[in-house]
């Protein structure tokens, strides 16, 4: 009997585009191999859930804050100012809060679908819960850059790149007290005091680690190339390879454009599926080339594309709200983005090098990697200048150094298989736990019989 026959994994993840669709590869992988999937997680996804075969399980008690919604349910969150304020704010009403609330879902999830493991995205807040209270194994997948605290490195958030120097570093760990000791801190002692209502130990660790340090296993999604050197990595972190969503949806019709074909340059631009302000970035890159001899490829991730096309008629312009990456990349001279992890990494995979503007969200850890790793020009900024983008789009297709160095990272990426990687991790933990289970039973047995043979040596 195979070990998957009969065996219920339930995945679950943050209500948002990143955190879900990398998952939905795997899963559907999980389900050949022949386990039960249940998924949890906002109704924003049942449709494409359904779609695979499996099982779907809404937020009841949790509050289903997504990209549809966020204007009415978080309406002060324009209101925070500057990086800092405004990564607390995100912390503790995406993922802080939520904790409890997944915990409460959970459990009734389980009365109806007892699962023997949880696969959740690395930002997943449920995870030390069902981890230390349900006592269910956990096998986090790191979908944003390796979020880690490192003795050796500047602190997460920040989008600040490894220094070489005595002094740099000497900075870095100066930032390090200072951001994780201080500026998070709000979100920090918000992250315990919940835990510690529910009896979880935490031993005062960042939002950062928990995630990692309350996982059996933590698969990062990407290779040790395209991550900064580290020597104090969590035993139980593996890399898999680029993690990606999906290909293969039912009834999705493949999409192409002739004039693919007929321009010598492509240039592929979005700023993914969170971000409704067109004016940040698709806007100023769509001035910077409308009038080269580039075909723009432009998607909205659903906003505002009735009114480019309004302004933006011009033959070399195509604009959609969605369009497969994977098959217009094979046609991409350069990728513009805001740093979406998913998309750099199919950039990446393609051998497609980048211009990447973008800092809320995490974008500038992810942005930061492209820079250091010269996989292509990191703008640094949330709105750049069309003289900018053009700029930066010339240097890349001038300088052949930058689609050298993401062929050699592609290669890299070539070498992982993360659905065959993540099938041997599940098997391997579900074997470790069954094994667990066992002995503990076998120990209660033996308790249990010299129990008996006591009592029965004293009633003698």
């Amino acid at each position: 009997m195979k070990l998957s026959t009969g065996r219920k994994i339930l995945f679950a993840n943050v209500p948002a585009d990143g955190h879900f669709n990398p998952l939905t590869s795997l899963a559907a992988h999980l389900l050949e191999e022949g386990y039960e999937i249940a998924w949890y997680c906002s109704e924003l996804y049942e449709g494409k859930i359904r779609q695979l075969g499996i099982r779907f399980f809404p937020f009841r008690e949790a509050l289903d804050i997504n990209v549809q919604n966020i204007d009415v349910l978080l309406p002060e969150r324009s209101k925070k100012k500057g990086k800092i304020a405004q990564l607390n704010f995100d912390m503790q009403e995406f993922f802080i809060k939520r904790g409890p609330e997944y915990y409460r879902d959970l459990k009734a999830v389980y009365a109806e679908f007892p699962f023997d493991l949880l696969i959740a995205d690395c930002a997943y807040m449920g995870i030390p819960y069902v981890k230390e209270k349900m006592n269910i194994p956990v096998l986090s997948i790191g979908i944003v850059p390796l979020v880690e605290t490192s003795r050796q490195l500047p602190p997460m958030g920040l989008g600040l790149t490894p220094s070489n120097t005595f002094l740099g570093k000497l900075f870095h760990r100066f930032l390090r007290f200072l951001v994780l000791d201080f500026l998070f801190q709000p979100s920090f002692r918000l992250m315990h005091s919940l835990l510690e209502q529910h009896g979880i130990e935490h031993g005062n660790q960042y939002l950062f680690d928990m995630c990692i340090s309350k996982s059996d296993l933590y698969l990062q999604s990407g290779t040790p190339g395209f991550e900064y050197e580290r020597p104090d990595l969590s035993e139980q972190i593996r890399y898999i390879g680029p993690v990606l969503p999906l290909k293969k949806w039912k009834n999705r019709e493949p999409w192409y454009d002739a004039r693919l074909s007929s321009y010598n340059r492509v240039v592929l631009i979005t700023q993914g599926t969170f971000e409704k302000d067109c004016s940040k970035l698709l806007e100023p890159a769509i001035e910077a080339l409308k009038d080269s001899n580039c075909l723009l490829v432009v998607t909205t991730g659903g906003f505002g594309r009735d009114a480019l096309l309004k302004k933006y008629s011009t033959p070399n312009i195509i604009i959609e709200d969605y369009i497969p990456f994977d098959e217009v990349l094979p046609y991409t001279d350069v990728y513009i983005s805001n740093g979406g992890y998913g998309g750099v990494l199919l950039s990446i995979q393609h051998g497609v090098p980048m211009v990447v503007a973008g800092i809320h969200e995490g974008k500038s850890e992810i942005n930061a990697r492209v820079g250091y790793f010269g996989l292509g020009i990191n703008l640094k900024t949330e709105r750049p200048k069309p003289g900018k983008i053009r700029a930066a789009v010339e240097e890349i297709l001038q300088q052949d150094s930058y689609r050298q160095r993401v062929k050699e990272m592609s290669r890299e990426f070539m070498q992982y298989q993360p659905q065959a990687l993540t099938a041997l991790y599940v098997r391997e933990l579900l074997l470790k736990n069954s094994l667990t289970i066992n002995h503990k039973n076998n120990q209660h047995e033996k308790k249990s019989n010299k129990a008996a043979a006591a009592g029965s040596d004293y009633r003698i």
